[in-house]
């Protein structure tokens, strides 16, 4: 009995291995089941190896050898053993993905021009403490100041978070994060956290904010409160210790979709309703796996896509076939212009909800169009949300970001902007 049930645990956990290599991608209900699996099973690959290795050495203990269909159960094992220690491999080679990723797209002397105030912190190493303990968030010289209302009303959608040092430094440059979830779910208790923490303990004053969500909300009700919130730091965020003029935005997924909307649409008065006078420029952005086409005008997405139909249905509320222009002018792609601020795009090779073509294209047309630095990290083998807690590729590519903040706010600062 024992060689049998160790046989099937190997195979269980061979299969979750190997869903995390090669994901399943169709049909589109399969792909949306297997993303999670595939998702924890790849940030935390040493987890799974050290659990599977315990695992074996309980079977074997029990007797698992005992017939032949336990020795097979082992090689089967030992198969989902070294295929995790690849995916870890991919995950730490990613540092050095987007450190040339930075250099490609600022310079190989990119770091020479980061001011001393900022260049001080960066480091290319990780916390592996953190690596083994990737849920715990918090830092002891970082406070959390939550829930102040950015609205015009008092809908509880409309608040946000402070994340600053306790020491902070006066005029502090600002990081604004938006949380993901499809436009119909999440908040900002729940996302961004291992960024946000690390950029507030180096000096940064991070906001992390809530928006009101479809079914109840249409879009675009979801970019005004992002640009509401933006209004808010540049009419209040100084009195918290940091710059109104040198704000950075960055999100995953939807928030990803929400960052690159907010910098490409800076002043645009129908996104903007009664606060068309603010200045909604960012000094730059940064989406996380983001979506940037509700057209789908290249044909990345199939047909029967979900992100289409919940669009049609929940979000835009609108028929694509009808009002093709509203969701022409809620795809990124189509604000992209020479003044577009610089951007750093993240995205996995392996993500099965996001379409990494899609991300390419949009990288690709706006290097063509915009004056300003674009630089893009493609990650070998990440999936969907790779960052959302602190894994190893998660921390290099946080200490990517913080070295991109750094040089946009330097070159701000010197060009007096």
């Amino acid at each position: 009995m024992v060689p049998w049930l160790f046989l099937a645990v190997s195979i269980w956990g061979a299969l979750f291995t190997a869903n995390a290599l090669h994901p399943l991608r169709r049909p589109w209900v399969l792909s949306i089941i297997g993303f999670f699996p595939a998702w924890l099973t790849t940030e935390l690959a040493l987890h799974h190896l050290l659990l599977q290795l315990l695992a074996t050495a309980g079977f074997i203990a029990f007797g698992a050898f005992e017939a032949v269909v336990g020795w097979i159960g082992f090689a089967i094992t030992l198969s989902s053993w070294l295929g995790l220690l690849w995916l870890f491999r991919n995950a730490h080679r990613d540092a050095g993905i987007v450190t040339g990723a930075l250099e490609q797209g600022l310079g190989s002397r990119f770091r020479d021009e980061i001011a001393a105030a900022h260049s001080k912190h960066l480091s290319p190493s990780i916390a592996w403490g953190r690596v083994l303990w990737p849920f715990a968030v918090g830092h002891p010289e970082v406070e959390r100041v939550r829930n102040l209302n950015y609205g015009a009303d008092d809908n509880p959608r409309h608040r946000l978070d402070l994340f600053r040092r306790r020491d902070l430094a006066p005029c502090a440059p600002v990081l604004l994060q938006i949380h993901g979830g499809g436009w119909m779910v999440g908040n900002k208790e729940q996302q961004g956290l291992p960024l946000i923490t690390h950029m507030a303990a180096r000096g940064w004053l991070c906001v992390s904010i809530n928006y009101r969500l479809s079914p109840r909300a249409t879009w675009p009700d979801h970019l005004i409160d992002c640009k509401r919130a933006l209004q808010w730091i540049r009419e209040h965020i100084a009195d918290h210790g940091g710059d109104p003029d040198m704000v950075i935005v960055t999100g995953g997924s939807a928030g990803g979709h929400l960052t690159a909307m907010l910098a490409l649409t800076a002043n645009q008065p129908r996104f903007q309703p009664g606060f068309e006078d603010v200045d909604t420029r960012v000094a730059g952005f940064i989406p996380f796996y983001g979506v940037f086409d509700w057209t789908n005008r290249f044909g990345y997405r199939r047909k029967n896509d979900p992100l289409l139909d919940q669009l049609e249905r929940n979000i835009v509320k609108r028929s694509r076939a009808e009002h093709g222009d509203l969701y022409h002018d809620a795809s990124p792609l189509s604000h992209i212009s020479a003044d577009a601020p610089p951007a750093m795009v993240l995205h996995g090779s392996n993500d099965t909800l996001a379409p990494v073509a899609e991300a390419r294209k949009f990288v690709e047309l706006l290097r063509a169009e915009s004056s300003a630095r674009v630089v893009y990290a493609e990650l070998v083998g990440a999936h969907h949300a790779f960052e959302v807690f602190a894994s190893v590729r998660a921390l290099h590519a946080i200490n990517g970001v913080e070295a991109f903040a750094a040089w946009v706010a330097s070159q701000a600062r010197q060009s007096g902007t």
